[in-house]
């Protein structure tokens, strides 16, 4: 592919329908219905034209992937291709009998959300009060023979109670947790007046982070996901544009990252017309922000260009409705204010006061 770099994972987002509805979701804020998702031809297509490509993990995802009556079919095909399969799940439809069906199928790991230690914070969350299904789906995992992975969300509402959190996941039996702070994209864009935490709450989050890990260093693996806002540089997003994996949308739209589709401007291959490698070394889309080539000043010049290759672009169309702009988070990006302004209003003594707005938009509670 002329030097085109290789990707390695898949990102199946299989469907965007999902039992909860989280104030925080990925997904886009415009979701498709089950009448727009590719048929299980399409995927067995899709995975196999990944598999060529290079890809070897699959990640199949949602929404919640279990609503898919088809997963143990796509699981199945993945793994006689050779690739790693990991379910991305809320744990919500997860039974004994689902776990070793998927199982059998030849599933390599499932990683299990969580939205706080109790199912007061999942219900302000998720607008679900199902934390006991969770629990459930935890001792399902484990019981299934699979390692379990979880993974939380963090933000002004449940920083406070990272160390319950974590407490939690120990007594579970999860083997990492990823704590993730939240980033803010769709829908955290749309709460993150309510989400986004003060200074003070994440040095003290990060004190006990510190500790637990120390703390727990033979037993979990603990992952801390930085919170951009706070970095003075922006992430290497998806380690560049287009280089080292690429996500296929219920619908069969390719993207570079999770979060492309909110990109409005640009327009996205589908699998429906191109198949995937065409798509990966070809499609216009994809070709956009490859590299270095594209940068205006001031990452041109800059030095650290090839380690965060100008941030994120879909931070950039987010902040500033224009995806070429070197990402807002830098603090020598000319739309730095547009952080900056955000961060003092996280910071001040009064705590934002506004109502959440959920992933089914229709439901809403009080930001507390």
């Amino acid at each position: 592919m002329n030097g085109t770099p290789q990707p390695f994972g898949l990102l199946a987002e299989v469907t965007h329908q999902c039992p909860l509805h989280c104030v925080y979701c990925s997904n886009p804020v415009a979701l498709l219905g089950r009448q727009d998702e590719l048929t299980t031809g399409d995927w067995i297509r899709v995975i196999g034209e990944a598999a060529a490509l290079g890809v070897v993990q699959v990640h199949f995802s949602g929404g919640e992937p279990l609503v898919r009556g088809d997963l143990e079919t796509l699981v199945a095909e993945a793994r006689r291709l050779g690739l790693y399969t990991n379910l991305i799940t809320s744990g919500l439809g997860l039974t004994e009998s689902r776990a070793g069906s998927l199982v059998a199928a030849g599933l390599n790991s499932a990683q299990l959300s969580i939205q706080g230690d109790a199912a007061e914070s999942t219900d302000l969350v998720a607008a679900s009060k199902r934390f006991d299904k969770k629990e459930a789906a935890a001792r399902i995992i484990r019981d299934a023979g699979l390692p379990l992975n979880m993974n939380v969300v963090l933000h002004r509402l449940n920083l406070a109670r990272l160390d319950a959190i974590i407490d939690v996941c120990v007594d579970w039996g999860a083997e990492r947790l990823e704590l993730a702070n939240a980033q803010y994209y769709g829908w955290a864009l749309r709460n993150r007046e309510l989400l986004m935490p003060s200074k003070t709450q994440l040095d003290e989050a990060v004190g006990v982070y510190e500790r637990r890990k120390a703390e727990l260093a033979q037993q979990l693996e603990l992952l801390w996901i930085l919170p951009d806002y706070y970095e003075p540089y922006p992430k290497p997003c998806m380690g560049g544009w287009a280089r080292t994996a690429l996500t296929v949308a219920p619908d069969g739209v390719v993207y570079p990252c999770p979060v492309a589709a909110e990109i409005t401007t640009m327009e996205f291959a589908s699998v429906r017309e191109h198949d995937l490698a065409w798509i990966w070394a070809n499609s216009p889309a994809f070709e956009a922000f490859r590299g270095t080539a594209w940068m205006p000043d001031p990452c041109r010049g800059c030095p650290r260009k090839e380690l965060d290759f100008g941030g994120c672009r879909c931070q950039a169309f987010a902040l500033t409705g224009d995806a070429g702009r070197t990402d807002p988070v830098c603090r020598y990006s000319p739309d730095h204010h547009l952080v900056r302004d955000a961060l003092v209003r996280a910071n001040q003594e009064e705590v934002a006061d506004g109502e959440l707005v959920y992933r089914r938009p229709t439901v809403s509670a009080r930001g507390r």
